[in-house]
């Protein structure tokens, strides 16, 4: 090699700086000043102002010293305080941990502690729930309240949980008073420094905190536009919480886009509609729930718009019935799938033309598939974690998903091992069990602790869920493992019906029985409500437990 392209060529401040979303702000705030950037009930924020914001809370931080390496904690709904903290706290070398707001006291605290959190953002929404943390937790935080404007009546709907009582020692609008709105905030010392911390759910244990650094947050800005085709000025409306997964790194990503955020407190079809017909919204993301608020919406909740809407959404592929009555409603679905550990969304499901014309099994088909690696990743396989060799791309060889590239978190917080055991062989562990099909395009098979072996016989809840989903009785079903004297494990299948619709677990025993091989299919039914997260996932954990216990 010759050594002059690396001697003679240096890294300097003129050529090298390190990569960060927080640049966008800037930018966009300096050549779109009067643009509107984020949209809260019938209030409106330009670029210049949200710029302001964020300095003024990244200075306000300063003074109260907090800064590099520092833990700033939030609780707050998708309102415009969680836009400029994403901005903001970052601003002033801090880290943002963004807490997950259906989580109780116990686990808050936890994260507060693990975190070392030095100030608390709190709506007052969920003052009492926080205030039962702080008072089990051992730090001793700053703590601001955030009363927001647009809450309850002024909203025009029925808040899901009373205002609580002011917690802190000082309200959101005192502390950006302490700020500077011209601070000269610094970028980062490196792209590898931490710029959040997102906890898992925990399922297991305690759960882990999943550090993002600069870098991996800038490149999926730019992976979001490709693959979202934001295009220029979109029209983002917030379904997906901002909590999860820094809402896939949208609060970074529009700015860059010099698009509008639209905020909404509450995911419900009245304002979802309302939203989309007032302010034109092109873009939103979430997961299959949301489809179901859209698709399930009383005539009076629904508002006519003549335009499409893309509509983003992960988790396990929705239903062909849920899929095409979104798409009769006026979205453009997109199917996605990622982790927290990803940044999010690192794989999508890029549709050929040539797809559209096949026959309804053969679009559910193609749909069902995960798909291929976003632009920000640098490889995506199917691996036999035993020999940490790909497996065939037949779509029927079962292996470990696996990532590698920009947007694999830094690492879990405080946990060497944990970290080192998800990153082992140079590849990141989803834990995820798929195949590969010949044309590059995965599909996920099931969670490594999800798939039932009974008998020996490897089932896939996820296939056994993709028969009963075609049933048209059947709103919602999940598939677990049940403890089994001979066969070790048995399949057992929980499920909500549709509203005014019927079936017996007889009918459903002979629905799978035909269209599935009999040791798959399920020998008892529940009839429940299925527990799920805050972003709709099916907490397959507690039915596990529910399992056993009957």
């Amino acid at each position: 090699m010759n050594d002059a392209y690396r001697t003679d060529l240096p890294k300097t401040p003129a050529n090298f700086q390190p990569l960060t979303p927080l640049s966008f702000l800037a930018r966009t705030a300096a050549v779109f000043p009067e643009r509107i950037a984020v949209i809260h009930g019938h209030r409106q924020m330009s670029y210049r102002d949200f710029y302001a914001d964020a300095r003024r809370l990244a200075s306000a931080l300063a003074k109260r010293g907090i800064g590099q390496g520092d833990t700033v904690s939030v609780m707050l709904a998708n309102t415009p305080p969680m836009l400029v903290a994403h901005f903001g706290v970052p601003m002033a070398g801090a880290v943002l941990h963004s807490i997950n707001t259906r989580l109780d006291a116990a686990v808050i605290a936890f994260q507060l502690d693990h975190a070392e959190a030095k100030a608390v953002i709190v709506d007052r929404e969920f003052a009492a729930v926080m205030g039962e943390a702080l008072a089990q937790a051992k730090v001793k935080p700053l703590i601001v309240d955030f009363d927001d404007p647009d809450y309850g009546p002024a909203s025009g709907e029925a808040p899901p949980f009373p205002k609580g009582e002011r917690i802190g020692s000082l309200e959101w609008a005192e502390l950006l008073a302490e700020g500077d709105a011209d601070f000269d905030w610094a970028m980062p010392q490196d792209e590898w420094d931490a710029i959040s911390l997102n906890y898992t759910s925990g399922t297991t244990g305690n759960p882990k905190g999943v550090v993002y650094h600069h870098r991996g947050a800038a490149l999926m800005c730019y992976a979001n536009q490709v693959s979202a085709d934001l295009g220029h000025h979109p029209v983002y409306l917030w379904t997906l919480p901002m909590f999860h997964c820094n809402g896939w790194c949208f609060p970074w990503t529009i700015p860059l886009t010099v698009g509008t955020h639209v905020c909404l407190r509450w995911v419900r079809a009245r304002s979802i509609y309302h939203a989309i017909a007032e302010h034109g919204v092109t873009h939103m993301c979430g997961a299959p729930i949301v489809m179901s608020v859209l698709v399930n919406a009383a005539p009076q909740e629904r508002r006519d718009f003549s335009h499409k809407v893309s509509f983003a959404t992960a988790a396990a592929p929705p239903p062909e019935a849920v899929l095409s009555a979104t798409e009769e409603a006026g979205f453009s679905v997109t199917h996605l799938y990622g982790l927290t550990e990803t940044y999010g969304p690192a794989v999508v499901n890029e549709w050929h033309a040539e797809w559209s014309e096949l026959d309804a099994a053969g679009r559910a088909r193609k749909k069902a598939r995960q798909g291929v690696r976003y632009p920000a990743l640098e490889e995506l396989s199917v691996i036999d974690p035993e020999t940490m060799r790909p497996v065939p791309a037949d779509g029927e060889s079962l292996g470990e998903v696996m990532f590698r590239g920009n947007i694999v978190m830094k690492g879990y917080l405080k946990n060497r091992e944990a970290t080192e055991a998800a990153l082992a062989g140079g590849w990141f562990h989803s834990g995820d069990l798929g195949v590969m099909h010949p044309d590059g395009y995965i599909q996920l098979k099931d969670r490594s602790k999800d798939i039932i072996i009974s008998g020996g016989e490897n089932i896939s809840s996820i296939e056994v869920e993709d028969v009963l989903y075609k049933h048209p009785a059947i709103a919602s079903v999940a598939v677990v493992a049940r403890p089994d004297e001979k066969w070790g494990e048995t399949p057992v299948a929980f499920v909500e019906l549709r509203p005014g619709k019927e079936a017996s677990e007889e009918e459903l025993v002979a629905y799978t029985r035909e269209r599935l091989a009999h040791y798959k299919c399920p020998r008892h039914f529940v009839f429940a409500e299925i527990p799920k997260t805050s972003t709709g996932k099916i907490q397959k954990f507690r039915l596990r437990e529910m399992a056993k216990e009957g």
